[in-house]
C-alpha cells in the first residue's frame, strides 16, 4: 500500500479470463492497474480488446509492454509457419509460449515495485484449460517466492502477493462471475488466430473452451465468429 491507496497490477491480455480478473481486483477494492504484453502473437486484435477491457472497467491506467517472444519462435502463437491446431491433441499443446507467463509476471512485479502496489494479479486456471505448465498453482507459488527474494520491496519487507483468483475454477463459473460483476465480454477475444477484425476462429482449443463454458453457464456467447460452427 502506498499513500494509503490499495494499487494492483492486473495482467489484461484481452480474453476472458483476464477481463473476469480485473473485475474482482476492482471488487476488491484494488486500484487497478492494467498491463498487456505485445509478445508478438499472431495477431493485435487482442490488444486492442484489452484497451477496451481496461477503460471499461476502470482500470487507473493502462499500458503495453514488447517484447519480442516472436523472435524465439517455438510456439504456434509467434510462429506463422507453425498452424494453430483445431483438433484436440494430447499432452502439451504447439501453443504453449515457452516462458511466457514467467517474463510477463516479471513485467508485472517491475511495475508494481514502482507503483508501490503489492498485489499483481493474473488470469491463469488449471481447469478448463489447455495443460499449460505455466498455469498451475505450482507456478504461481514459485513466482511469489522469487518475487520476495528479487526485489528491494520483497526485501525491505514489503511482501508481494500473486493472485489467481480463477484457478479452481471452470469456464462456467469463471463466466458467471464476470457477468455478476458487469464484464462486457463481447469486448473479448479468446480465440488463438483471430482475424483483424477481432473475429474468432471458432475452432482452436481456446475458442472451445470458451464456446462451452458459455453454453454451461446457460448463457448467450457474444462471441464474433469469421463463420459459425456447424
Amino acid at each position: 500500500m502506498k499513500d494509503g491507496v490499495r494499487r494492483a497490477v492486473v495482467l489484461v491480455s484481452g480474453g476472458l479470463d483476464s477481463a473476469t480478473v480485473l473485475a474482482i481486483a476492482r471488487a476488491e477494492g484494488y486500484a487497478c492497474y492494467a498491463l498487456s504484453v505485445e509478445y508478438g502473437q499472431r495477431h493485435r486484435s487482442e490488444l486492442e480488446a484489452a484497451r477496451k477491457v481496461a477503460s471499461s472497467l476502470g482500470a487507473q491506467e493502462h499500458r503495453v509492454v514488447r517484447v519480442d517472444l516472436g523472435g524465439m519462435g517455438g510456439s504456434a502463437l509467434t510462429d506463422p509457419a507453425i498452424p494453430v491446431p483445431e483438433e484436440e491433441g494430447t499432452g502439451i499443446p504447439v501453443t504453449y509460449v515457452p516462458a511466457r507467463n514467467t517474463i510477463m509476471l516479471s513485467i508485472a512485479l517491475g511495475w508494481a515495485e514502482v507503483l508501490g502496489a503489492q498485489d499483481i494479479f493474473v488470469g491463469v486456471n488449471a481447469v478448463d484449460y489447455s495443460g499449460y505448465p505455466d498455469c498451475r498453482p505450482e507456478f504461481i507459488r514459485a513466482f511469489e517466492q522469487l518475487a520476495n527474494v528479487a526485489t528491494k520491496a520483497g526485501i525491505e519487507g514489503r511482501a508481494f502477493s500473486i493472485h489467481a483468483p480463477l484457478m479452481h475454477m471452470n469456464k462456467a463459473e469463471i463466466i458467471a462471475r464476470g457477468t455478476a460483476l458487469g464484464v462486457d465480454y463481447a469486448q473479448t477475444i479468446s480465440c488463438y488466430q483471430a482475424d483483424e477484425a477481432g473475429r474468432a476462429c471458432g475452432r482452436c482449443d481456446s475458442c472451445r473452451l470458451r464456446a462451452a463454458g458459455f453454453a454451461a453457464a446457460g448463457l448467450p456467447d457474444p462471441t464474433r465468429y469469421v463463420k459459425k460452427n456447424s
